[in-house]
């Protein structure tokens, strides 16, 4: 039976990717890279204020697709035959970052139809404290009357809220400009925003502890992801330490099993983490860690340092196409 991806990759065919990812591993296996895929929010529908983030119907199709011209493999056992050299072609695995319900109720079914092993990366603070920063951002600018917010005071601007296009720019400056502020600053951008919108329920969007020990059982790998999702650089030692080892007892305690892999907050080198933090993650007992630099992971790279990238082709043969370029980097 044809599948829908391959019906859906027009003349960009299943079979020619899987052709040219076979003959990208030619050269051997100590040569050969795996793509590991970082999602977020999986969306109902599309949503104007998340255009990064894909709705079920595209991550669907995403994942057939996976499963078939890759060899999709549990992230974990990707990193061990990585380094012993032993990766199959075209390799590939899934991850999502934050701890994001949707994990649970949108993406696990289609994981589960089509046999795709996946990790989650859990940002334990969120399960207790509601919705993230930026998301509770996202929904106060949605809710904001008039056409236009003045945040001159908090060194902003005034930024325009003349329709969806216009909202959805202004929640991504505020978002930037917040990111890198202390806790206690950034709280106070999103307190005055919510304030200035009509304060709305902002619980809903996360993973419970429920939901993610009853994931773990089903078989998905639960990753580290710090406490609070703080920016590392930002924190003295102590502090930075305590987030990401706090994370991985509390997630331990939750799934009654170990947690060998974590992921660094934002995970741009030396912006968001440093050679501290990698000291860090190994010496709390991770067996590697995951950035957001953009390219397949090779056993070149250092295991607490592994690139994961965010796919945003809108088409299943660009979304092909790119992780066969990054195989082939």
């Amino acid at each position: 039976m044809i599948a829908t991806a391959e019906k859906n990759l027009g003349r960009v065919t299943a079979g020619m990717l899987r052709t040219v990812g076979n003959a990208l591993s030619a050269g051997g296996r100590n040569g050969r890279r795996v793509c590991i895929l970082s999602y977020h929010r999986i969306l109902e529908a599309h949503d104007p204020f998340l255009t990064s983030e894909p709705d079920v119907h595209t991550f669907r199709w995403q994942m057939e697709l996976l499963a078939e011209c890759f060899n999709v493999l549990p992230l974990h056992d990707a990193v061990e035959v990585m380094g012993r050299g032993d990766l199959p072609p075209r390799a590939a695995c899934i991850t999502f970052d934050d701890g994001y319900r949707s994990t649970h109720d949108l993406a696990l079914p289609v994981l589960r139809e089509y046999r795709l092993p996946a990790t989650v990366f859990v940002t334990t603070g969120c399960m207790r404290k509601g919705n993230m920063w930026n998301d509770r951002i996202i929904e106060a600018v949605r809710r904001l009357p008039g056409t236009r917010l003045d945040m001159r005071d908090a060194g902003i601007g005034v930024l325009s809220l003349a329709g969806d296009l216009a909202r959805h720019e202004a929640a991504h400056r505020l978002i930037e400009a917040s990111k890198y502020l202390s806790p206690g600053e950034r709280d106070a951008i999103t307190r005055k925003i919510e304030a200035l919108g009509g304060h709305a329920d902002s619980n809903g969007l996360m993973l419970t502890a429920d939901m993610v020990a009853a994931m773990a059982r089903q078989g998905v790998e639960i990753g580290g992801h710090t406490v609070s999702h703080p920016i590392l650089t930002r924190l003295d030692d102590d502090a930075a330490r305590t987030e990401i080892e706090t994370g991985k007892k509390e997630l331990e305690a939750i799934t009654g099993r170990p947690v060998r892999l974590f992921a660094y907050p934002n995970g741009k080198v030396g912006k968001d983490y440093d050679d501290r933090h990698v000291r860090m993650a190994r010496e709390a007992g991770f067996t590697a860690a995951f950035t957001t630099a953009v390219g397949a992971a090779s056993r070149q790279h250092d295991r607490y340092q592994l690139p994961r990238s965010r796919p945003w082709d809108a088409t299943p043969g660009r979304f092909g196409m790119r992780m066969l370029s990054w195989l082939a980097a």
